[in-house]
């Protein structure tokens, strides 16, 4: 298992909030690999691990169903009663809401199938079923569907009538605007259900073929029931991209990128084919990357060389695992983000190209608020740099 270079530099006390420990860190990353050694986890929990530091971090990376899952078999000495507890806890409180929010998609679905319109289901507990064996072990909390961009207002209607309340109005779809997602908050509930369409999906560096996604689909089975999905190698295109989109901030996306290529029996020229037609080689290259260097995951000998050779993603994966280890000491600022965007796409030109389209595409969050369908979509495109320059530099600056 790979060990920071810097780890040794690690503060003997976790006072400051964001700040690990090596036994900390090297346990939860050995409980996040698709084929943790226990013997190793028993190892490092005897090296005076911090049980409230490593609770804290667990939750903030989404990974405490892994760590549940590789201490709850231990010798009782080596977990702390309490600790063992409130695991417990925590595993059965995700496992009410896991269900809880798949009877909720298999009723949407089931309202999609009478009126015929065609759904995937992407993340969420499906991916958990792929990569983990289990809808409850991996930790999220909404459902992912996709849909065609012509059925969205069709949807919304579906969703309204099942008791749905949208984030984005039926005035806004009308108007042609085009949100970061379509989120809907069941009434009286913490359900949220998000759709996406080829539309949002803005952060693939080229437009993505939705049609193609619906033509490879497959299923997975929940609950003993069969359910649309993404096939194997769009699914990890997609999780490759979400990943790259919020920084590689999160254990839990890098320990699906390894689970999905470790347990499942992907096409790899069919994956790299996927990731050339939306132009997210490199992307998919990070995300294989860090999968192998922090959870051991296995590439196949002509893909290691490939994502090996690549100097940029060896830096910025280098720059991401330094981050995950020492989030105190490296805030993402403006411009650190805008050089990554450009870096992902490979290429200046394509990559200046990327990053200008994602600062002028607005989202809910630029439109004026009561204005949806009024005001013009310039507005709302010189709005955006200017409202996301004000946001990460109070970030950059904390």
């Amino acid at each position: 298992m790979h060990t920071p270079a810097a780890a040794d530099s690690l503060s003997p006390t976790p006072s400051a909030h964001n700040t690990w420990r090596l036994a900390e860190w090297l346990l939860l990353l050995e409980c996040a690999a698709p084929r943790p050694n226990i013997d190793h986890v028993a190892s490092l929990l005897q090296n005076s691990v911090t049980w409230p530091v490593l609770l804290e971090r667990a939750e903030d990376h989404a990974v405490v169903p892994l760590l549940a899952g590789s201490v709850k078999n231990l010798d009782e000495a080596l977990v702390p009663p309490e600790v063992r507890v409130g695991l417990r806890e925590a595993s059965r409180a995700h496992t009410v809401f896991t269900l809880h929010l798949i009877a909720q998609l298999f009723q949407v679905l089931e309202r999609f199938a009478e009126t015929g319109l065609e759904i995937l289901v992407t993340k969420g507990p499906a991916l958990s079923v792929r990569c983990y064996g289990d809808s409850g072990m991996r930790q999220y909390s909404d459902l992912d569907l996709i849909i065609r961009e012509v059925d969205i207002r069709r949807a919304t209607r579906i969703l309204l009538n099942i008791g749905y309340q949208p984030r984005v109005p039926l005035t806004a779809i009308d108007a042609n605007k085009i949100p970061g997602e379509y989120a809907f908050r069941k009434s009286g509930t913490h359900v949220l259900v998000e759709f996406h369409t080829e539309r949002t999906f803005r952060y693939h560096p080229r437009p993505l073929q939705i049609e193609k996604l619906f033509e490879r689909s497959a299923y997975v089975v929940i609950d003993g029931r069969e359910v649309p999905v993404l096939s194997l190698e769009d699914e990890l295109v997609l999780i490759c991209v979400h990943g790259a989109k919020h920084f590689w901030q999160r254990l839990m996306w890098i320990a699906d990128v390894a689970a999905l290529i470790s347990r499942q029996p992907l096409n790899w020229d069919r994956a790299l084919a996927v990731a050339s037609e939306v132009g997210a080689q490199r992307i998919l290259h990070l995300g294989l990357c860090l999968a192998a260097d922090l959870l051991d995951a296995e590439l196949p000998a002509h893909l290691k060389a490939a994502v090996q050779s690549d100097r940029t993603v060896a830096k910025l994966a280098a720059q991401i695992e330094s981050r995950l280890v020492h989030p105190e000491f490296h805030g993402i600022g403006i411009l650190q983000r805008a050089a990554f965007r450009v870096q992902m796409r490979g290429g200046l030109v394509p990559g200046l190209v990327y990053l200008l389209r994602l600062s002028l595409t607005p989202t809910e969050e630029d439109w004026s608020p009561e204005e949806e369908g009024n005001r013009s979509a310039l507005m709302d495109a010189i709005s955006r740099p200017v409202r996301l320059a004000k946001k990460h530099s109070r970030r950059s600056s904390k």
